[in-house]
């Protein structure tokens, strides 16, 4: 079965990479030398600090590890090339939330990077999905819990 491709902006892919070398540069020097502090106490048995550090050091390992999946099956959108007629991944879009007469700002990435606090939303989430593809006045209809929630594209622009 072949990986799921994740789709990352540049910016998203710098920062993938910046943790990945974070980790095995600093962080796995950082957990070496807690187990090495740790076995000079004598017994590992009884050696919470040990066992902690082990438990980190796994954590650290299995993230480095699911890094590197992810920059392995990584796909850049290069955002200077985004097409502004329609909505994709890497577009910023203006948007009008019909029910609250409110607009809003998002950027369309890819899951790996949504952050909906940043103001990342992703192409597979249900607004996500719904603008994918809309034009300038055209509307998006998504499905809630509380039923249909319209949200109209008021502008589409490039990352700056």
């Amino acid at each position: 079965m072949a990986e799921k491709k994740h789709i990352l902006t540049y910016e998203g892919l710098r920062n993938l990479e910046e943790e990945l070398q974070d980790l095995k540069v600093n962080k796995r020097k950082e957990i070496a030398e807690k187990i090495k502090e740790a076995r000079e106490q004598g017994d590992l048995s009884e050696n919470a600090e040990y066992d902690a550090a082990k438990d980190e050091q796994r954590d650290i390992e299995a993230r480095i590890e699911q890094l590197e999946n992810l920059l392995k099956n990584a796909e850049v959108v290069v955002e200077d090339e985004v097409d502004l007629d329609t909505i994709g991944i890497g577009c910023m879009v203006k948007i009008l939330d019909k029910d609250f007469d409110e607009e809003l700002d998002f950027k369309i990435v890819g899951s790996t990077e949504a952050d909906s606090l940043a103001g990342k939303i992703s192409n597979e989430s249900p607004l996500g999905k719904s603008l994918l593809g809309k034009k300038i006045g055209e509307t998006a209809f998504v499905e809630t819990q509380t039923g249909v929630s319209e949200y109209m594209v008021l502008e589409i622009q490039r990352v700056s």
